[in-house]
């Protein structure tokens, strides 16, 4: 069962997310005083008993000024220059402003690779668990210093939700320069309607999303919405409000009204299969008949052979794999059991069949249930 305000208020472990518009001078290096506020409401938090994990943007506006460059570039190796030099200043302004509490910060860079390896997504895992045990409070951003188009998060909403999943948080805080989500975009209608309460699956929601207003970020509130879905996977609330309001992360503490809240609709997946629906990109494609659709979707079956009509991509056994309906909508992801060449053979046959195309039987589906996920 969901959990209300007030209770979400007591939960013990939060992910926060800070966006680039409330910890920047409009993009021009960093806002030490609203740092200094956010580090003075996270350790009243601690006092309080709750376990702080920060995702915080600002490192490549940070280096841009630091550089004395006139505006954000566009060439990769520019803006991970960049990054590399803003980082400093990042967390050296956390740190300064949370060691007059005694609270240790520590720095945390992840890339996509890192949450897309099994093994290196459960060093992550342990690493943040051991952090919070310790009491620091881990300060989280992508790595722009090696990451490249092929491994980036893209931005720091789908990071702050894949590291709720990763640290199992109850809540998943996401700040931004809007109050929350609204029914229309308040910028060009003065009297939208704040929603204060949803569920992050309703499908409704998206039509009162809208892309980022500035330049300053890479996220608008859809990509917030989306975040909240993915931290739904593992059981986490997640709250969108207006980072200017005064002490927002205390008012939230103290079961205020603020931003709105959408609250996990399904069971939380098991560790694995939370791990396999955050993967960010796939490396093929199953297009399913009606009868194997619709065996996925109310049953959580496995995928056999005899249901697939077509096989897209080049994929090695054990990569990731999307299963698309006859229209073309994502329904299931999972690890596939076979190579593409091996797959498109015995695509449409049944699991009797395999060993009389391919000489041999690895297993008789294709996606096993157990590494197969609901989109």
């Amino acid at each position: 069962m969901a959990l209300n305000r007030a209770q979400l208020s007591n939960t013990p472990r939060w992910v926060i997310k800070i966006g680039s518009s409330l910890v920047t001078n409009n993009g021009r290096g960093l806002n030490f005083q609203a740092i200094h506020d956010w580090s003075e409401q996270i350790a009243a938090l601690r006092e309080a008993g709750k376990e702080i994990v920060l995702v915080s943007s600002g490192a490549i506006a940070e280096g841009v000024a630091r550089l004395g460059w006139q505006k954000r570039p566009q060439a990769l190796h520019e803006l991970q220059a960049a990054a590399a030099v803003g980082q400093m200043g990042l967390v050296q302004a956390y740190e300064s402003y949370l060691q007059r509490h005694r609270i240790h910060s520590a720095q945390v860079l992840l890339t996509r690779e890192d949450l897309a390896n099994r093994s290196r997504y459960l060093n992550a895992r342990t690493t943040l668990r051991t952090l919070l045990s310790l009491r620091a409070v881990p300060v989280v951003n992508e790595n722009d210093t090696v990451a490249t188009d092929e491994i980036c998060f893209g931005d720091n909403d789908t990071l702050a939700a894949l590291v709720t999943n990763l640290v199992e948080a109850q809540l998943l805080i996401i700040l931004t320069d809007q109050a929350g989500l609204f029914e229309h975009d308040p910028r060009r209608h003065p009297d939208a309607r704040l929603i204060d309460t949803a569920q992050a699956a309703d499908p409704a929601l998206e039509s009162f999303a809208g892309p980022s207003a500035g330049d300053i970020g890479r996220g608008g509130m859809i990509t917030k919405l989306y975040a909240a879905r993915r931290a739904s996977r593992s059981g986490a609330a997640t709250l969108i409000a207006c980072g200017r309001e005064a002490e927002a992360l205390l008012k939230f503490g103290r079961s205020e009204s603020l931003g709105t809240l959408l609250l996990p609709s399904d069971e939380p997946l098991a560790a694995r299969k939370q791990w396999i629906a955050n993967q960010l990109q796939v490396s093929g494609m199953f297009k399913l008949d009606a009868g194997a659709a619709r065996v996925l979707r109310e049953c959580g079956s496995s995928l056999l052979p005899v249901g697939v009509t077509d096989v897209q991509g080049a994929f090695a056994r054990g990569d990731m794999v999307a299963c698309l309906d006859a229209e073309n909508r994502e329904i299931a992801r999972g690890l596939v059991n076979y190579k593409a060449e091996e797959a498109r053979r015995i695509a449409g046959k049944p699991s009797g069949e395999i060993k009389s195309v391919l000489g041999y039987v690895a297993e008789p589906e294709l996606i096993h249930r157990d590494n197969l996920v609901l989109i």
